[in-house]
């Protein structure tokens, strides 16, 4: 009797909700690497074995993973970024890639309208205010207007062009910031992003991370955004000149900032925790059941088009 093939081994550098991890269980040899108390010896032991590597986006797949795999195919990302894949390695060895694009857009779209009401409207600071017993002493400070503004829109893809939909709906005046203008949009388009900075009253981020936009957001862009301008990050954290931020924050040189993602995540500059013009949030812009649950099916779907000889569902590489 011929024994039946070995399921293939899959590393997992982190985990997946369990929605996930049962039914990928049941198809492959799943190599738990978070688990494994000596990560290089681990990866010794499995490196042959191993034709495939399921991440998340914030974990990536290093050069140095990829070298150290000889038998690796494919690199399946649970989220749509893929700057921490290193990709050049990958088509050096013809090794394939994919994501989970359009499935988070409307999520990440939501949570970016959703942070810049909070910023403005001081929806957090009403909330402590109301819970701290102050509002029996007096009335809250005012807050800022949302509705009517401009907002410059820093990257006008799939997610950026979502939340300037989400926009319209609140009477502003959209601008958006890329390398060539969309036909397809009457919105402004900005070739520089300093330009946009000075027009608009709101920024915000959703720009790829990777070298290419590594500290886009500078000191210029900030100060161009003035006193009166407000950030919004829904994108990477290293877009954003952190330094410059922080110094304008602390300083008061842009009125302030909502934040989904920093640099050296979780573990975040805890200047950030002194400051009363920020609202803070976990790099959440996915987290809801059903986006995940999408992101999840997405993967498998690739994983399974990969080892069953068929076009993968959304490659990138």
């Amino acid at each position: 009797m011929t024994a039946a093939p070995r399921p293939p081994h899959v590393l997992m550098p982190g985990p997946y909700p369990e929605w996930d991890m049962v039914p990928m269980q049941a198809s492959y040899t799943l190599l738990r690497w978070w688990e494994a108390p000596d990560r290089q010896a681990f990866i010794a032991e499995h490196a042959a074995d191993i034709r495939a590597v399921a991440t998340r986006g914030e974990l990536g797949a290093s050069a140095e993973l990829i070298a150290s795999l000889p038998a690796l195919e494919l690199i399946a990302c649970y989220g749509v970024g893929t700057d921490g894949i290193d990709l050049a390695a990958c088509r050096a060895r013809g090794i394939r890639v994919t994501n989970t694009p359009d499935v988070l857009n409307g999520d990440v779209a939501d949570l970016a309208v959703g942070l810049t009401l909070a910023l403005q409207r001081s929806i957090p600071a009403g909330d402590r205010f109301v819970r701290s017993g102050e509002w029996a002493k007096g009335p809250m400070p005012l807050a800022t207007r949302f509705f009517g503004q401009r907002v410059g829109i820093a990257g006008f893809g799939r997610i950026g062009s979502t939340i300037a939909r989400r926009l319209s709906g609140f009477e502003m005046e959209l601008g958006y910031f890329s390398r060539t203008a969309r036909e397809d949009s009457a919105h402004r388009h900005f070739g520089s992003l300093a330009a946009m900075a000075d027009w608009c009253d709101v920024l915000i981020v959703i720009l790829p991370g990777g070298e290419a936009t590594r500290g886009i957001v500078d000191a210029e862009v900030l100060q161009a955004l003035g006193p009166k301008g407000w950030l919004v990050n829904v994108s990477r954290g290293t877009t954003v000149d952190e330094g410059a931020l922080l110094q304008a924050l602390e300083q008061r040189a842009i009125a302030g900032a909502a934040l989904d993602v920093f640099q050296n995540e979780p573990r975040i500059d805890p200047r950030f925790a002194a400051l009363d013009n920020v609202v803070l949030h976990p790099h959440h812009g996915s987290g809801t059941e059903q986006t995940r649950r999408a992101m999840g099916e997405l993967v498998r779907r690739n994983l399974q088009a990969h080892f069953g000889g068929q076009p993968l569902v959304t490659p990138v590489a």
